[in-house]
């Protein structure tokens, strides 16, 4: 069977909020997200511990599908110059056969859309959306000289709570994907608490700031996006172990090396290596990098070497509108000239 867990029913969830789309980018298919209403029977695959929390938090759920959204997003952003570029099809899973097995792929995947999940549900408790959350006054703390606690302070546990109670419902199995799926849903969710910041306003005469109120914000998503690239980027690899216990035989992950610190609940895990995304292959969900467009001055995985796995490259040119000549005019507006520049573009063969 599928073995990615909490993702292919957040992803119905998606699907049922959105029009189908034949686009392998995130885009237009999403645009009418949240827009429905939901129907918490009609979402396909969900288990009782979903469809139970589905009705109880309904208001919420077009957040949960929005944090999705983000999510995937932020996916194709981090990995747009790397040979496998977070593509979405349209098909039951959403990433295809990518995620059945348990490589830094999935890793990073689970722990961005648990991530976004949290993220979008806390921002939209905070904006008044829903009646059954709202502003966090627990963290207050003493406030510091010259300034006092206002605003409204994001509620990131409640956040993290949905998506903990929606996400982690399935991996309740006793199996090692189980036990690597709710260790990187955490690190996704962790990552909200980690960057949380104070966020402040001036008050006085002409902006002058002699009181300043401030209040606990969530960062911009692609802030939680760049920290869980570079956990991707360190995850840790572990191997399989298996144990016998009363209920039967449980599987555990321990760190593959032992000379290397061995993985927090921030960081990423996984036990499978990855395909090399060089070549099309429907089994491993690989699309290849053929006519990828790539970088040639770049040495980096985004750079036409590397990109194009030893292929080589094609160059074509091409002719781009832009804006040039700006002047701005007193007072106020800016007035352009409309410039054709030619571009090299390249391609992986």
């Amino acid at each position: 069977g599928i073995r990615h867990g909490c993702l292919m029913y957040i992803m119905a969830l998606t699907r049922l909020l959105s029009p189908p789309c034949r686009s392998l980018a995130v885009g237009h298919q999403y645009s009418s997200l949240g827009s429905q209403p939901i129907l918490c029977g009609s979402i396909p695959g969900l288990v009782p511990k979903q469809l139970r929390f589905c009705r109880n938090y309904v208001e919420i759920m077009p957040s949960v599908a929005e944090g999705v959204k983000i999510g995937i997003q932020e996916c194709q952003h981090q990995f747009r110059g790397r040979r496998w570029n977070c593509t979405t099809i349209n098909d039951k899973a959403i990433f295809g056969p990518v995620l059945d097995k348990a490589t830094r792929e999935s890793a990073f995947v689970h722990a961005i859309a648990s991530a976004g999940v949290a993220f979008a549900v806390t921002r939209s408790c905070a904006e008044g959306s829903a009646t059954i959350c709202g502003c966090d006054t627990r963290h207050k703390g003493t406030p510091g000289e010259g300034w006092k606690w206002g605003g409204c302070s994001e509620d990131v546990d409640f956040g993290s709570m949905v998506s903990r109670e929606f996400a982690d419902a399935r991996e309740n199995r006793p199996d090692a994907r189980s036990a690597m799926n709710r260790q990187n849903n955490e690190a996704g969710r962790t990552s909200l608490n980690d960057n949380m910041f104070l966020k402040c306003k001036c008050h006085g005469l002409s902006g002058s700031c002699e009181v300043k109120t401030c209040w606990w914000s969530q960062p911009d998503f692609r802030v939680i996006g760049d920290y869980m690239k570079d956990k991707y980027d360190s995850a840790s690899e572990m191997v399989v172990e298996k144990h016998k216990e009363s209920r039967g035989w449980v599987e555990t992950l321990r760190p593959k090396f032992t000379f290397f610190k061995p993985p927090t609940e921030r960081d990423l895990v996984y036990y499978e290596s990855s395909p090399n995304f060089c070549e099309p292959n429907p089994e491993t969900g690989s699309f290849g990098t053929r006519d990828r467009a790539c970088n040639l001055t770049s040495h980096g995985i985004d750079g036409c070497d590397l990109l194009c796995c030893g292929r080589g490259h094609n160059t074509r040119t091409e002719e781009r509108k832009e804006k040039c000549h700006c002047i701005f005019h007193w007072c106020c507006y800016v007035s352009c000239q409309e410039c054709v520049r030619v571009y090299d573009v390249h391609t992986c063969k």
